[in-house]
């Protein structure tokens, strides 16, 4: 069993490949280690992609809102609390909506 083990060992064409292997694998430029990384990068850069593809589209949205008067004023009020001559506006807030000062 050793000298077959021995054997194997020695046998210069797998010793050729063993190397290559593992300098493929692991220390080439272009390893194996190297492409998985990449990938997983990819991978990231297509998530966030398709977020800010949805987020694009939201917006596009939120401005054909603001194109009409109707859309604006209510922009307006919601956001900057405008309100017109002889007009009251209650903001009313929930307690979960509100945020405790911290000491």
């Amino acid at each position: 069993m050793k000298k077959t083990i021995w054997k194997f060992i020695k046998n210069k064409y797998l010793l050729i490949l063993f190397l290559f292997l593992v300098w493929m694998l692991f220390i080439d430029s272009n390893s194996w280690l190297t492409h998985y990384e990449l990938d997983q990068e990819i991978r990231e850069l297509e998530e966030n992609k398709e977020y800010y593809r949805k987020e694009i589209i939201k917006d596009q949205k939120a401005i054909e809102n603001l194109k009409d008067t109707v859309g604006l004023k209510k922009f307006a009020r919601e956001e900057y609390f405008m309100k017109k001559e002889n007009e009251e506006i209650y903001i009313i807030e929930y307690e979960d909506s509100i945020v405790a000062p911290e000491n």
